[in-house]
């Protein structure tokens, strides 16, 4: 494909900004329509990035002939329903994470997609961050061999607030939306299968029906275990905090920086073109399209995560 890619971004939101940022940096790209709840400030944003089209629904937007592709960043509970439609219509998808709230839902799209051989990629960020990535080109080159990961994902969020500080329409979920950055980038960096998963949740909120606190234990087929640490009620620093413990360094990730475990920066800006996280995912999907290959992080790739996070609802819920 040597053509414009054409596409159509649903939500505009915190991450849709973000998404929007980055796609001003990709050649070959451009946005054509905004869908997003509340029409006004959705064209506002669409004057903001010079986007032409604008519409309160996806299914407009996928009427439009010349749209090949959709990136999805939406809430949670619309993301499998909205992949489905945007494989349904022909248009390859990005789907911010995660693909589904239920392993029904992954396994739907994972099986529509194919059937269809589009391009279908989950917004997994953290195989994308330099910081993951430079411990990646470790472990592939084999200098380095995780032993232990442990992970803290930090939010102040006793209330129903988006990154920006706004309101939510929709709520958040500790296991099925932050709990599988963890998931995935721990099958993915030991290079193992998840064969023992276990957890444990604290107090259910009267308002937002769900756990604020969970512990979640992993160990891969390769003899490597996860230790993570979820909650909505730390008051700072917020965040997600990674350290790599392996059998010849150890490594701190934070977002997009990275140390030694001796808190010594690590210069991460040659791993890629990009030292943003999101470009890079972008990056990734419109290649794969215009290459015509499967992407890093696509639907049949992380699906092993949505199922370790069933069989962790599961056990929750006994």
């Amino acid at each position: 494909m040597s053509k414009t890619i054409k596409v159509a971004l649903a939500g505009a939101g915190a991450f849709g900004i973000k998404h929007l940022d980055a796609i001003k940096l990709i050649e070959g790209v451009e946005v054509i329509s905004l869908i997003s709840r509340d029409l006004d400030k959705t064209r506002e944003t669409a004057n903001q990035y010079g986007i032409g089209h604008v519409t309160t629904e996806l299914s407009e937007s996928l009427a439009l002939k010349e749209l090949d592709a959709v990136i999805l960043c939406t809430p949670t509970q619309m993301h499998a329903e909205q992949t489905l439609a945007c494989l349904s219509a022909g248009k390859h998808v990005q789907v911010e994470i995660p693909l589904a709230d239920t392993l029904k839902g992954a396994e739907a799209v994972a099986a529509l997609q194919k059937q269809k051989g589009l391009v279908a990629m989950v917004g997994h960020t953290r195989r994308f961050n330099p910081s993951h990535q430079y411990v990646h080109n470790k472990i592939k080159g084999g200098e380095f061999n995780i032993q232990q990961m442990d992970v803290q994902t930090y939010f102040f969020r006793r209330t129903n607030m988006n990154a920006l500080g706004q309101a939510r329409s929709w709520t958040d979920h500790l296991l099925w939306h932050h709990a599988a950055h963890t998931v995935d980038l721990f099958a993915y960096q030991s290079g193992g299968e998840i064969v023992q998963a276990n957890a444990v949740q604290g107090p259910i909120h009267p308002v937002l029906g769900i756990a604020m606190d969970m512990s979640i234990q992993l160990k891969s087929s390769t003899g490597a275990i996860c230790t993570l640490s979820l909650s909505f009620n730390n008051d700072g620093p917020l965040g997600t905090f990674f350290r790599y413990i392996g059998d010849t360094a150890t490594y701190l990730a934070r977002y997009d920086d990275l140390y030694t475990g001796k808190d010594e920066k690590i210069d991460v800006s040659k791993v890629a073109v990009s030292m943003n996280g999101i470009e890079l995912q972008d990056r990734e999907f419109f290649a794969a399209i215009k290459e015509g290959r499967e992407p890093n992080s696509s639907v049949q790739k992380v699906l092993p995560c949505y199922r370790i996070l069933h069989q962790l609802e599961q056990q929750l819920s006994r």
